[in-house]
């Protein structure tokens, strides 16, 4: 067995090295000038007009829900082909939760299956105040119809985009949230870039951008704008809210400015190696990704389907004992222990369910060479045929 190839990997120049030290050099570590830099570094590059960084995608979630007053009494709904983060970030803020079942070729958010769940949710009084929409493996949403929907029933959109900086919808970057009120990425280390562990929330609006601010960093403010009465002194600052130590740190700033630089390639490299896969898997009995129309994946997971998913476990193993490390993204949330004690059960979710059980993810990133992939398609060609 040759050297385990992982099924993501971040890639670390010496540039993000030396941007990292510039920081531990200089005067801050937190709260400095950097990670402001990197907010409008990532916003000017997706065409938002606001980025506000956090420690973590999960974080960014949370405070989106918040900035958009979901509460108790309110519904989120989202994919349950997704991490956990998605549908927990609506728990986190005391709404209920409920899932949408997924479109067989692309594996996102159905917007059918949006739609008839919408016209009987009118019906019972259980609309959702918020849909998160996620751009699984990075391949967008159909956000039109999501957005067109939005409009008819008066939900709000958070897209879910962890996997998806670099990604373009009609030709347009995913983020500029053109069709949603709030965008999210993730910049933990298997991402398409990486700030080690950190997040972003991107919105055109200004109030929410200034919400999303206060929430980050416990409900405080240093700005006379936003305060009950005249500052006191210039060390003066209120707590006009409730928020959270979510703040991203200089270093972690300094990193994904540098990384930054790099994205373009990042994604120019796993689109080349993803075309590579789509044409050395297409005579085995598996389905590659589908890629809605107009849309260009920034690829952050190739997952293949097994025609014959009782195969799975069978070939998934095979695979990791040959040193290549595939994985699977994602169990159904719905199917979860805990989502289960809330009363989802199996058969709720068919085209998930049975997504979940054909899936397996290939080993997909920057660095992953020609022989390594190569390696990566062999093993597989055995595998199935065993």
């Amino acid at each position: 067995m040759g050297k385990m190839i992982p099924y993501g990997k971040h890639e670390i120049s010496e540039k993000d090295i030396d941007s990292v030290i510039s920081v531990l050099k200089s005067d801050f570590l937190t709260q400095g000038p950097v990670v402001p830099e990197f907010e409008r570094t990532v916003a000017r590059y997706v065409g938002a007009k606001h980025g506000v960084a956090v420690n973590s995608a999960t974080s960014a979630l949370h405070i989106a829900c918040l900035a958009l007053d979901l509460g108790p009494g309110d519904w989120l709904w989202t994919s349950p082909i997704t991490f956990v983060a998605s549908a927990n970030c609506g728990l986190y803020c005391g709404a209920q939760v409920d899932f949408v079942d997924i479109d067989p070729e692309t594996c996102n958010l159905c917007p059918n299956a949006l739609e008839n769940k919408l016209a009987v949710a009118e019906i019972t009084g259980k609309l959702p105040k918020i849909v998160v929409a996620v751009h699984f493996c990075g391949q967008p949403c159909d956000m039109k119809s999501i957005h067109k929907l939005s409009k008819k029933y008066g939900f709000k959109i958070i897209e879910d985009a962890s996997h998806a900086i670099g990604s373009k919808y009609h030709s347009e970057f995913v983020g500029n949230c053109k069709y949603s009120d709030i965008t999210v990425f993730s910049f933990h280390p298997v991402k398409i870039i990486t700030t080690a562990e950190g997040g972003i929330a991107l919105t055109n609006a200004d109030d929410m951008a200034q919400r999303l601010a206060l929430l980050r960093s416990h409900g405080i403010t240093r700005n006379p704008c936003e305060m009950s009465c005249t500052p006191d002194g210039s060390w003066y600052y209120e707590q006009v809210g409730l928020g959270f130590n979510y703040r991203m740190t200089e270093l972690q700033g300094a990193l994904g400015m540098s990384q930054m630089g790099s994205l373009d390639y990042f994604v120019t490299k796993r689109r080349i190696l993803a075309a590579r896969y789509d044409e050395m898997l297409r005579i085995l009995p598996i389905t590659t990704p589908q890629q809605l129309f107009d849309t260009e994946s920034s690829f952050h997971l190739y997952v293949i389907r097994l025609l014959d998913y009782s195969k799975r476990s069978q070939v998934f193993e095979i695979l990791k004992s040959k040193g290549v490390g595939v994985n699977v993204h994602y169990i159904p949330v719905h199917l979860q222990p805990y989502y289960r004690s809330m009363g989802f059960s199996e058969g709720a979710f068919p085209e998930a369910e049975r997504y979940y059980k054909q899936a397996i993810t290939l080993p997909l990133y920057p660095t992953l060479s020609l022989m390594e992939q190569d390696r990566v398609v062999t093993e597989l060609h055995l595998a199935i045929q065993q």
